[in-house]
């Protein structure tokens, strides 16, 4: 029997059984080292408390120089996907979607626009963030809005990555989420170096969300939409066995075997985040998915060759289904209330406010 828990690392139920056990003591555990009782991100990082100010660099915000609770405290779900501008027209999108209002004269601001490195927009319960491309750095981003959940005392989020991808046998602009994730070598965990030391990072993701958006595809949609298993590489080209890098030390031959191969074993499309986004939500036991649109059919070409005006299309395809769920929870649940959360930029402390501007500032 398939198990419906969200941090399951066995396949098995938690109700049979000496496994059904073992499952739910698992659970446990993990759950009281990501978890405080009423809810709120618990950080498996003593070192964070004793720390007069946690500065998250890569943000261009601080523990104390920003009122984090009353900035992010309503915040249920974090959406992230490459590049800035995706994600502001996301932000204006979701924010259309809900019916979430902005105050009068005012306009979404980007507020870790003092990092120069990501940005992050704010529309009600929904954070809206770039994550830039490959494994170090949504890394890094995961980092630093993992610690920004605590620092915010938000309860139970859940987190999304939209972005795009090569597909193993699908069409361009079929809809892929990921059921698991896997590297080059077909191997289903992160491998990082960790003083001298190879750690292992299981790179699992909620099964039961991604039930949940496959169910909310509809049958009026002019394209398809999938689950399965997501390769994740650490480079664009020769990693993923494209023949038009500026390297290419194998054959179509040896390129077509091996796609082949990996499509025989369950992969349906190719990336280069979802190893790094499965493994540190999993670790961090927050509920995450993933959820990409084919770019084209890496069994056919290597090159993008759609026209611009299609892609943008299809990159607002796995938008729609992110709103989807974001719109059916907020109607489920009631919609969130805002009152006491600014949104925008809370200033606890100026001295240190600005502090914090000039670390994130100092990028050279």
């Amino acid at each position: 029997m398939s198990c419906n828990c969200p941090n399951s690392r066995w396949n098995v139920c938690n109700s049979n059984g000496a496994n059904g056990l073992q499952v739910e003591s698992e659970h446990r555990h993990q759950a009281n080292e990501t978890r405080y009782p009423d809810g709120t991100v618990k950080l498996r990082n003593p070192n964070i408390e004793l720390m007069d100010q946690d500065i998250l660099y890569h943000l261009a915000l601080g523990s104390e120089s920003h009122d984090l609770v009353s900035m992010f405290g309503d915040v249920k779900f974090v959406c992230m996907g490459g590049t800035p501008k995706r994600m502001e027209q996301f932000a204006y999108y979701i924010m259309e979607e809900i019916g979430h209002k902005l105050p009068a004269g005012t306009m979404l601001q980007d507020i870790s626009q003092y990092s120069y490195r990501y940005s992050m927009y704010k529309v009600g319960p929904v954070l809206s963030i770039s994550h830039g491309m490959g494994i170090p750095s949504v890394g890094i981003l995961l980092h630093e809005v993992i610690k920004l959940m605590y620092h915010a005392k938000v309860r139970d989020p859940i987190f999304f990555r939209i972005g795009t991808c090569g597909g193993i046998g699908l069409e361009g602009g079929t809809v892929v989420i990921t059921e698991d994730a896997v590297d080059g070598m077909m191997q289903p965990f992160l491998e990082l170096s960790v003083l001298g030391k190879l750690v292992k990072r299981p790179a699992k993701l909620d099964k039961k969300l991604a039930r949940e958006l496959r169910a909310l595809s509809e049958p009026d949609d002019p394209y398809e939409t999938v689950t399965g298993k997501t390769m994740c590489t650490y480079d664009f080209y020769e990693g993923q066995g494209r023949l038009d890098g500026a390297f290419c030390d194998f054959t179509e031959s040896d390129k077509m075997q091996y796609l082949n191969r990996i499509h025989k074993a369950g992969v349906v499309n190719i990336e280069m985040e979802s190893l790094s986004f499965a493994a540190l939500t999993h670790h961090a036991g927050i509920k995450s998915a993933v959820i990409c649109v084919t770019l084209m059919d890496r069994l056919k070409g290597d090159q993008v060759l759609a026209p611009k005006e299609v892609l943008d299309e299809w990159q607002q395809r796995p938008c729609s289904l992110v709103s989807r769920y974001i719109k059916r929870y907020l109607s489920m649940k009631g919609h969130l209330s805002l009152d006491g959360h600014c949104g925008s930029m809370c200033v606890k402390s100026p001295r240190r406010f600005k502090l914090v501007q000039q670390e994130s500032e100092n990028y050279d």
